[in-house]
């Protein structure tokens, strides 16, 4: 069972830098990736090993085998992405379903199960990718984001199983230079400045996002690390030097 909570979520919308953020995973044919997109291709090149997943509850026994494998074969596990995973299963097994009632109940138990019965006992670091939106919420009038989830899950999301969950971000450059401080997560190169603009990693919740769902263990980033570097392999380590202290 793991020492410490390695389970990530990296929630954003389409073109904000979520795959991408994977690219700089160290060891990557230690990198189990578990594709629920119909074997969608990454956009660069990596020695992962991509599996495409049909149906969800192939993923208990793929992460059965996992767990209990003492080689240490594998020290990541991606699951891209946990939207069209939970879709999937809808259509799989609650559309056409003879009692779909039942089947509702069963796509409810699924992520919690995953995360309780599996994720949790695992050794590896377990990224989930999310498709992030955006909705008012009609008795505050806040717009909020999270990764959309249907039936009771809805209530308190996906979200509230991780103890980090990470926002990609595509941000001018105007708006995060006095981020980029000397020494810091946040790094803009010359063809970043170029562009205008820099896909990020956003850490805590900043003004302009006060309906977010972004967490991490108390500090974990500090004060003026709100926006990083979109890079995953930075929040592993970071959490691997956190629960080392």
């Amino acid at each position: 069972m793991s020492e410490f909570p390695k389970s990530v979520l990296i929630s954003g919308g389409s073109g904000d830098g979520k795959s991408t953020s994977l690219m700089n995973l160290r060891g990557q044919e230690g990198v189990l990736y578990l594709n629920c997109e119909g074997g969608k291709p990454l956009p660069f090149k990596n020695k992962f090993k991509r599996i495409t997943i049909n149906d969800p509850l192939e993923i208990f026994s793929i992460l059965d085998q996992v767990n209990a494998d003492t080689s240490g074969r594998y020290h990541t596990i991606i699951i891209d992405t946990v939207s069209f995973m939970m879709n999937r299963f809808e259509s799989v097994h609650v559309i056409g379903s003879a009692n779909t009632m039942a089947m509702w109940g069963e796509y409810g138990q699924f992520f919690p199960t995953l995360m309780y019965d599996y994720v949790a006992k695992s050794n590896c670091f377990v990224i989930m990718l999310g498709h992030l939106e955006s909705l008012t919420n009609e008795e505050t009038g806040r717009t909020e984001y999270t990764v959309p989830v249907k039936g009771a899950l809805k209530k308190n999301g996906l979200e509230a199983y991780f103890t980090t969950v990470i926002n990609a971000r595509k941000l001018s450059i105007k708006d995060i230079d006095k981020d980029a401080e000397e020494g810091s997560m946040l790094k803009i190169t010359d063809r970043e400045r170029d562009l205008g603009f820099k896909h990020v990693f956003q850490t805590r919740t900043v003004k302009a996002t006060v309906g977010d769902r972004v967490r991490s263990p108390l500090g974990l980033f500090a004060d003026n690390e709100a926006y990083i570097d979109n890079d995953a392999q930075i929040v592993i380590d970071q959490l691997t030097k956190y629960y080392a202290d």
